[in-house]
Formats: C-alpha cells, structure tokens, sequence
C-alpha cells in the first residue's frame, strides 16, 4: 500500500484543509482538520454537508480559492463568512496520489467539466474504500479433550482431522474437505475444540507470469516488438515524479487483420510486468472479448483483473481496492478503467483505438483514448495505440512524428488477406421481402456445402427498423425521442434504441385504429436470419448482436460455439467486428455496406471504410482463404472503392486534405453545446440568449442555436450550438468565458462536448 504521509505528495496539512467532493460542484470546501487528525493531499475523508456525511478527498489548495462547508455552492461567498465544519473521520484507504488528482483537474479542464464530478468517476465504488473483511479461519486448541457428555460423531471427527496439523483453515475450505456442514465446525468452535483466527484476505488476483515464452514471432512482430519493450524499459526509471516527462512515448501499432498485433503487445507487457510495473489494457468491448481473455491466459498463465460495466457489485469494490492497494498487476477494461487509481501504472494500451465505444457521451463527455494519451503524459510512461484502421487523427500525429509508427504489413502464419468484391444493387437487386441477392446467395451455398463458416453482417439490431401502418402510414415512434420504434421480435416488444422504452405492438393502429395493418420496414438481423433460415433449414446459426449476448458468459458461450463448429452461420452487428479469430470462417457478407454513408457526420466515410473492413478482416485468417461480399448501391463511392483495392493509405490521405481544406479535426477545432429541457419554448429563449453573446473572432464561428437531430431525447428539447475553432485556439477558454455570463434557469441543462465524436 501506498505510504500515508511518504514524501512531498503528501506533507501534512494541520489545521485548515480543503476537501473535494463527488459532486457536479465547482470547487473544494474548506474544513477544520480537527485536534489529532493530521491530514494529507490525497487523503479520503467523511465530513458533513448539510444534514450529509460525504466521503470526499483532501484537496491541494487551488488557484482561485474554494468554498465553505457551510456553503449553499462551493465558491459561491468568501470561506470566512460562514463557521467552518469539522472533518467527522479519516478513511483507511490508499490516498489519491499527486499524480491522480492531476489527471483529475487535467480532465476537468479540458472537458469544461466540474472536478468533483471527474472525482465520481475516480470514486465509482464507494463501498471499496472500506477495508476489507478479515477471513476467518479456525485451528484445533493443542491438548482439548472432549467434555462429559460431548458426543464425537464422525463428522466432528473428521473435521478434527483435518484440522490436525497445518495453519488454520478458512470455513468453507474444512467443509469441503471434511464433508460435514458449517454447524459441526461452530458446534467444535463452543465445545472449545476449535478456536477463531483472523486472517489477511487472500491475495484477489493471481500474479501474471511475465517469464512464459509466447509464440514464436515474425520478423516484422519481432522488431515492433522490441520497439515497444524498449520504449517501458526507458521510462521504467523515470518514475512519476512532475516534470519526469523523458519516458513518456505514444506508438502506433498498426497492421492488417490478423497480422499478430495483440501478442506483439503482450511482448511490451512482459517487459512491464518484468520491471514491477503495472499495465492497464483498454478495449472498447471487454464484456465481449472472451477470446482475448483466454490468449492473454494462455500466455501468462492468469487472467488479468476486469473492469466493465457487466461486473458485479463485490467484483467492482475487490478490484478497485485492489488496484489502489497496488495488488494488481494487469487490468484490462472499458473506458472507465482509465480512472482507477493505479499506484504506480507502467504501460497503457488502447486497442482498436479507432473505435468510437471510447467516447463516453453521458455524464463527463470525454475520448478515453485521448485522455489515455494525456494519462501516459503525465505520468511519463508509454502508451500504444493499436488499429488494423487507425484513426485520422492518430495517423496525423505519426505522419507529423509525435507517435512512433510500427507496421506489420503481413497476416501471420502465412495466411492471406481475402478477397472483397462489390455486389452493385442497382443491377442485381434481390426479390421482393428479400435481402440477399443472387450472388450472396450463391455464395453462402457453396461455403456452407464446403463444411466450412459464413458471417453476415447488418449493422441493425432486431427485426426491422420501422413499423407503420399500410392504411394511413402512421409510424410509431418513441413518446420521449425523436426515434422510431425498432422490432424485436424475439422479444415480442418494439423498443426505443436511445431511452430504452419498450411496449407491445398495438393490436390497432392508435390514428386510423384498423386492426391488423402493421408493416415490418426494412432489415434487422433478425430478420436477415429469418431469410437465411428460410434459404438454408439446415445450418446451424445463431445471432451475435449487443442486445442477444446478455453478458461476458453469454458471449464467451457463442464464441466457443463458433471456434467448435456448432455454428455454420453467424449473423450479426458490428460487435462482430471487434477482433475476433475463427480460422473456418472463410466468407463475409455484409448487407447494406451503405448504411454508415448517410447523415452528414464528419467522420462517416472514415468510419464506414474501418468498420468494413474490421467486418472484412473475419474472414480467411488461417490456411483458408477468405472471401467478402459486400452489397452496394453507392460502387463508386470512395469507400467502396478502397476497400475493393486495399488502398487504405490512399483513403485516408484524401480523408486528411478534404478535412485540411475545410479546417475540420484534425486540422481544426470543433465543439458542441448542447441545451435541453422539458419545456420547449425555455430551451429556446435560452438559446436565443447565448446566440447573441456569441463569442466571434476570425479564428472561431459559432454555428446554431438548430434542433439537434435527435430534438427530442428522453423527454427533454434539445437545441445545440456547434462551434468550430483553428487549431491552435484555446476554445475552452472561450466557451468557459461564454457559458459563465449566462444565468439559465435549473430546468435547463447545458452540456459541453469538446471535440464530438456523435452529432446527433
């Protein structure tokens, strides 16, 4: 554990002691520390808030002042106006180090976020900070004879038995091995038999063996390798001490699917591993990574530590309180793991680092890929970004020469990158209430009669996308988003993809009320696999989508499923996408390759052609060539046209100068306001009000106020400003000057989304 009070991150605060709290607040309150309580930066409190007790952090004094406990709102009225309140009681968990709290206000400030509400991140498991449970265990008392009357059956004999010699034995260890219940071990404990011992909880998390030999490498593998074990080795010395910034390096690990990036990186956490340090591995689906988890086992003997939004509640508290204890050494999770308190982090990775999962769009709006850049910064340690289709944007930044580039240009074991071909719909367009057309069909015949795997992919979950009525075309949509209902109907529900509100489908139609008239338009992947089940009763299929796996197991099962070939067919959205290696799975097909096209987001051609071609990349990865098929209205379209031939270099190069010419990320700036309330006509005097205090200049625009595409969201009017800056201008400044003139009333709520990834 980290040391209480251990050097100049912690020096000791005596009297007067500012603490920060989870809370959507502006800044620290002031408190009295309190006779006897010697109390350090980075110390978890309880103190009082009103008529609460609240755990907050001791905090460093900040620039600007804080508040009083005795406050209505941090900052709000001088700390001398009001008594100050007493700190109730000191915490007994590892302190947030210097370190920690800097990332804190680094996030905070950059997102135009409140710090406390960075800290409730940090603090996502309250219950963690509590020390843990002592096991208890039992031992035989040397010498004990049985009382007058006390009756030794055999199953007290037994458990006296196996308490004969050795250490003290926890509860459920001495039921299993005597086979007798906990009742005869309490009956022994009150005879005097046996007696209580407390003993440490056992170490949570089995320790990685960095010492196990991996796979033998390629040439091309072996050199990235060493690139990225050379760059932990050098910042293994530089600590994370402020201005320790020379170990600090950001890689781009790019190659083609398949190509062995993923045991190239475990190269890089052997060598962290080796230097005592820990690693943090991020991926945009863990819940879903069952085969990642088992190569990563495979490779150092012990699964990593997980954190997810799947876990459960005393998983979430053991492994927090195990990482901020330093007593785990690998923890591979979602976005949310990058605000875990590591003590002493050697190495992140953010693997398919291109993916959007990494936005976090509720709450405090951030990229955890970017903030996992700043986080490596400011700990001067490395981070490797990984992508077989890396960002624009991390592929400016290694054109520039501030990432290192590492390239494996080859699939490994010899296998060959397979063949995409278009299928143009405007000439072979499948038969009505069909959605396959000839050629698909033709070639999900042939591979499934080979014995061997075909996937399709439709990036649209349930039955069919909109339902309306064939007598008056009423459709029905969501009361709280501007959203129509979906079809499930595996569930036999309609729901809303946004808010989550479900209902039956009405047995009459609510505006012309005839009974009957409901029309299923367009595909889901259920109903692409009722197609498929029509066309070929025999194959076995199943469907791979966010809403059908309902948690790691259920994904772990169907990836087992498909590695055994208990599956001919899988059918599915993009979590197919997500790096999975099935060697029989030779043919793709993907059904309205167009869809991502649409809609007018700056970033859709970019993630349409890595989305494919992530899709494309499931197929042929082992001595069996692959083959992709995918279907177009749009066959000239540029994306179209790059993944036919490869040309992911070309793509991106004219992605770059169209965005360079109209000063878009990453040649410039972009942020989003974002208004709501209940009421419409508030939202909109109150936009009105900000457009005409608009910050203007010639190196920012702001454009809006406009109903947001999704206008309605959850009950709430939604109205948004878009704003568009040159890259070099400080537009959080900006926006901090805009939005802290403005005086809105509570029930509208304005949020700031620096550098969106969604525009909806």
């Amino acid at each position: 554990m980290p040391s209480r009070h251990a050097g100049s991150d912690h020096a000791a605060i005596t009297d007067r002691v500012k603490v920060l709290l989870p809370l959507p607040l502006t800044g620290a309150f002031d408190y009295i520390a309190g006779a006897g309580r010697p109390l350090g930066a980075g110390d978890f409190v309880r103190v009082p808030l009103g008529r609460r007790q609240l755990v907050g952090v001791v905090w460093d004094p900040p620039e600007d002042g804080g508040g009083s406990a005795g406050e209505g709102d941090a900052g709000a009225k001088g700390a001398e106006t009001y008594a100050l309140k007493t700190v109730t009681g000191l915490i007994e968990a590892p302190p947030l180090l210097d370190l920690q709290r800097r990332f804190i206000r680094w996030v905070a400030a950059y997102t135009l976020t409140p710090p406390g509400a960075v800290l409730r991140m940090v603090m996502s498991v309250p219950d963690a900070l509590e020390p843990p449970k002592p096991v208890t265990a039992f031992a035989r008392e040397p010498g004990w004879d049985a009382p007058g009357g006390f009756r030794m059956t055999p199953a007290r004999k037994r458990v006296l038995a196996v308490l004969a010699d050795g250490p003290p034995r926890p509860m459920d260890e001495i039921v299993r091995e005597a086979g007798a219940g906990s009742s005869v071990v309490r009956g022994l404990q009150r005879a005097g038999a046996l007696r209580p011992v407390h003993l440490p909880p056992p170490p949570p998390f089995a320790a990685p063996d960095w010492r196990r030999a991996g796979p033998k490498l390629s040439p091309s593998q072996a050199e990235a390798a060493a690139g990225l074990r050379a760059a932990v080795e050098k910042a293994s010395g530089d600590g994370v001490d402020e201005g320790a910034k020379d170990g600090f390096s950001v890689s781009l690990l790019d190659g083609v699917t398949g190509s062995g990036k993923t045991e190239v990186y475990f190269e890089a956490i052997a060598k962290a591993l080796e230097m005592g340090q820990n690693v943090l591995v991020l991926l945009p689906e863990i819940a879903l990574s069952a085969q990642w988890l088992d190569r990563f086992e495979s490779r150092f003997g012990a699964p990593p530590a997980q954190w997810h939004s799947e876990l459960g509640a005393k998983a979430r508290r053991t492994t927090w309180r195990a990482v901020a204890e330093g007593k785990v050494e690998v923890v591979v999770g979602a976005r949310s793991a990058l605000f875990l308190p590591f003590p002493d982090l050697g190495l992140i990775v953010v693997d398919e680092e291109h993916d959007p999962s990494f936005k976090q769009e509720d709450g405090v709006l951030y990229n955890a890929r970017d903030m996992a850049v700043v986080r490596a910064s400011l700990g001067a340690i490395p981070i490797v970004l990984v992508s077989a289709t890396p960002s624009l944007e991390t592929v400016t930044n290694a054109k520039g020469g501030r990432y290192a580039h590492l390239h494996l240009p080859d699939r490994h074991g010899g296998a060959i990158m397979p063949e995409v071909s278009l299928i143009d719909m405007r000439a072979e367009g499948p038969a009505s209430g069909s959605w396959l057309s000839p050629t698909l069909k033709e070639a999900l015949a042939g591979t499934l009669a080979a014995g061997e795997q075909a996937m399709l992919f439709l990036n649209r979950r349930g039955y069919a996308p909109l339902t309306l009525c064939r007598t008056c075309g009423h459709r029905l949509e969501c009361p709280d988003c501007s959203a129509w209902l979906v079809e499930h109907r595996g569930i036999g529900r309609l729901a809303c993809h946004h808010c989550g509100h479900s209902v039956v489908l009405p047995r009459c139609c609510p505006s012309c009320e005839d009974e009957g008239a409901w029309a299923a338009c367009g595909p889901g992947v259920e109903r692409l696999a009722e197609e498929a089940q029509a066309l070929f009763p025999g194959a076995r299929q199943a469907i791979m989508a966010s809403d059908t796996l309902t948690g790691p197991e259920a994904a772990a099962r169907l990836v087992r499923k498909v590695e055994g070939h208990e599956i001919d067919l899988l059918i599915g959205t993009q979590v197919m996408a997500k790096g999975h290696h099935f060697p029989l799975l030779t043919l793709v097909g993907v059904i309205d390759a167009d869809l991502g096209l649409a809609g007018g987001d700056l970033r859709a051609s970019e993630r349409t052609y890595q989305l494919l071609a992530q899709v494309a990349g499931r197929a042929g990865r082992a001595e069996r060539p692959g083959r992709v098929l995918l279907q177009t209205y749009e066959p000239d379209h540029p994306v179209m046209r790059a993944l036919v031939s490869g040309g992911r270099d070309d793509f991106l190069d004219a992605e770059a100068e169209a965005r360079r010419a109209s000063a878009m990320p990453p040649f410039g700036r972009l942020a989003a306001v974002i208004l709501s309330a209940r009421d419409e006509a508030e939202v909109d005097r109150v936009a009105r009000e900000l457009s005409r205090r608009a910050p203007g200049g010639p190196e920012i625009t702001v454009l809006g106020p406009a109903p947001a595409p999704l206008a309605l969201l959850r009950g709430r009017h939604r109205r948004r400003f878009l704003i568009k800056a040159a890259k070099g201008f400080n537009i959080q400044g900006a926006l901090r000057a805009w939005l802290d003139a403005a005086t809105p009333p509570k029930s509208v709520r304005i949020q700031v989304d620096i550098d969106p990834y969604s525009f909806m």
